[in-house]
């Protein structure tokens, strides 16, 4: 469909009673008319999705018909980006009407919008002729004339998040001194327009020292470090000089950087989702890991931030805000975008509704939807260009290829036109049953040194305290093996290596492991220390002894105190201990669930089999 060029409305125009586009072109609203010739403000364009039939106008955001479906509100969405096709998609399933004002006639929600109206979205007579065609109005970008949405506001213009929002977020220097005053926890800051003050600043939080643009700032862009005072000069000009606007932050030596997505609806209420890990390339967004591998308390400690500073901004909408996590465990604020996040990407496969979702309910005020993961982990990889025009598409055409062969893999492409270095193309989402194996399927895509299909981490461990029990124990490694589950098997003693003990149990959740079976004789103290350790499911096999025959191994074990949970089976049953393995894994496995029914199936014919032959023979003959 070709695009239709039209203007902006004259006072004219708008009051006039009839008009009908040239070209045999269905009647446009009144409003959206073109103007006389002689008016000459700067053209907008407008693309209607193409279809068979001339596209039909969008509904008036008073009044109009009772609601078709879930809203009858017009979405006007200012950006066309990666965040506004992710936004319009989701759109789609709910069949909500979706507007884009972007400048780029090609740009990548063009293709799954309802209408595109082509205008910058930092062009207040744009925004204010593309706020007409809407029921709310909200961003895909911060980066937008927060000051013609502030008097689009005062006019009744609902725009979700508010203009005081994007205008903290868009300055963040500003934003930084808003947090500062709500008692987030933050990195020391310091806003520099000399060079004296600069070095004022260096004297007082040291080297390295991280300096800053408070605006335009995003994606590795507008940052900068100056490793020594010799620096400050070069660093300054890089980014633009004092007059561009700069601020200083004390360096922060955090061990992982984290993630949260956090979804405000119309009454001011929060939802967060799940903490991820962001892992950084070039201080771009590389990847990000579903949940994020750190205690409840610091993911509670996260979330509470996180909805600390959301709740200090006006408006409903989901924003995602970026932490780190210092060594000695603490959170500290770095910045928040109001609006969906790359590190909200993998939702869409790994939770039951998306931040795309969630944040056209917030917005519409249709009720919040279940953020929980509906995949155990999940891991989201940017596909980053990694050259220029042809040689980079030509790169990701690889990439994507092995992704389309990977488990559990979904990939998303963009559709800029434009291929650059280090430009966000497309994104891949694995889920999985476990963190460690979207891992190795990571390692797979990437075609790392690290993976080998022969060697794939391991979901279960079988423990024993002595090799004396290992004839017992072997029987849950036989059983896991022949459901294909990687498992592995050593020896842990609670009484003789109590030091190893402990270190098996902190780390056994890190390292991918979902179940930890645990064998033990006479006293059986390593299933219920190693219990006490782990917020992963340990089974006891109690191992048979000399003196007690197990009994005692079995007692010990069934004894455990409240709060220290340990499942127990009859003594020397690995492999029931094996087969109750195979279950809880396959709660969150669909494929190995099959597995399983397809086993007792097997029992059962077998069962039914013998039956039949006692029932022919005889049990004379049966017995021979």
């Amino acid at each position: 469909m070709r695009a239709r060029l039209l203007s902006a409305p004259s006072a004219a125009a708008a009051s006039s009673s009839s008009s009908v586009p040239s070209g045999g072109a269905r009647p446009r609203r009144a409003f959206w008319r073109p103007r006389a010739p002689a008016a000459a403000p700067p053209p907008l364009s407008l693309r209607a999705r193409a279809s068979m039939q001339p596209a039909a106008p969008l509904p008036e955001r008073q009044g109009g018909p009772p609601v078709h479906g879930v809203s009858n509100t017009v979405v006007g969405v200012l950006g066309g980006g990666q965040l506004g096709k992710m936004l319009c998609q989701a759109a789609s399933q709910m069949g909500i009407k979706m507007a884009i004002l972007d400048p780029l006639q090609g740009c990548p929600a063009s293709s799954v919008c309802h209408e595109h109206v082509l205008g910058s979205f930092s062009d207040g007579d744009a925004v204010r002729e593309f706020a007409k065609r809407c029921g709310v109005l909200t961003v895909e970008i911060e980066h937008v004339d927060a000051a013609t949405l502030e008097k689009l506001e005062e006019q009744g213009v609902d725009c979700e998040p508010k203009a005081s929002t994007i205008t903290i977020i868009q300055d963040k220097y500003r934003q930084k001194k808003h947090f500062s005053n709500f008692g987030i926890p933050l990195t020391d800051f310091m806003e520099v327009d000399t060079l004296h003050s600069i070095e004022e600043a260096a004297e007082r939080f040291g080297y390295p020292l991280m300096v800053k643009s408070k605006r335009l700032a995003y994606d590795g862009r507008g940052n900068a470090v100056a490793q020594k005072k010799e620096d400050l000069s070069s660093v300054v000009a890089s980014l633009g000089g004092f007059e561009h606007g700069l601020y200083v932050e004390r360096w922060t030596p955090f061990v992982k950087e984290l993630s949260v997505i956090v979804a405000r609806s119309r009454d001011g209420s929060t939802v967060c989702y799940p903490v991820v890990e962001t892992i950084h390339k070039d201080n771009i967004c590389h990847i990000v890991e579903a949940p994020a591998e750190v205690s409840a308390k610091i993911k509670k400690s996260a979330t509470d931030v996180a909805e600390k500073a959301i709740k200090s901004l006006e408006g409903a909408g989901v924003f995602a805000v970026e932490l780190f996590l210092t060594e000695d465990d603490e959170i500290l604020l770095n910045e928040v975008a109001p609006r969906p996040h790359n590190s909200g990407h993998h939702t869409i496969e790994s939770c039951y509704t998306s931040q795309y979702e969630q944040h056209l309910r917030a917005i519409l005020g249709i009720p919040l939807g279940d953020l929980s993961m509906k995949a155990p982990a999940a891991i989201m990889y940017n596909i980053l260009g990694e050259d220029e025009g042809d040689a980079g598409f030509f790169l990701a055409h690889q990439l994507i290829e092995r992704a389309l062969n990977i488990p559990g893999a979904s990939v998303h492409w963009y559709a800029k036109p434009e291929m650059r270095k280090q430009r966000k193309m497309g994104h891949i989402t694995i889920v999985g049953p476990s963190k460690a194996s979207v891992k190795s399927r990571l390692d797979k895509l990437l075609q790392r040194d690290t993976y080998d299909p022969k060697k794939v981490s391991p979901r279960v461990s079988i423990i024993m305290g002595s090799d004396s029990d290992l004839n017992v124990m072997k029987d849950a490694e036989v059983i896991l093996k022949k459901f294909n589950i990687p498992v592995e098997t050593t020896i842990v003693s609670a009484h003789r290596t109590p030091e190893r003990m402990y270190d098996f149990a902190k780390s056994a959740y890190g390292r991918g492991i979902e179940v930890i079976i645990a064998g033990a004789g006479g006293a059986a103290h390593l299933p219920g220390m190693v219990a006490s350790l782990t917020s992963l499911p340990v089974i006891g096999v109690p191992v048979k002894t000399q003196s007690l025959s197990g009994l005692d191994s079995l007692l010990s074990i069934v004894q455990m105190p409240k709060g220290i949970p340990v499942a127990t089976l009859a003594i020397g049953n690995a492999e029931n201990a094996g087969l109750l393995a195979v279950k809880i894994l396959a709660k969150t496995d669909p494929e190995l669930t099959d597995k399983v029914l397809k086993y007792q199936d097997d029992l059962r014919d077998m069962v039914l089999e013998k039956a039949e032959r006692l029932e022919n023979i005889g049990w004379e003959e049966y017995l021979k």
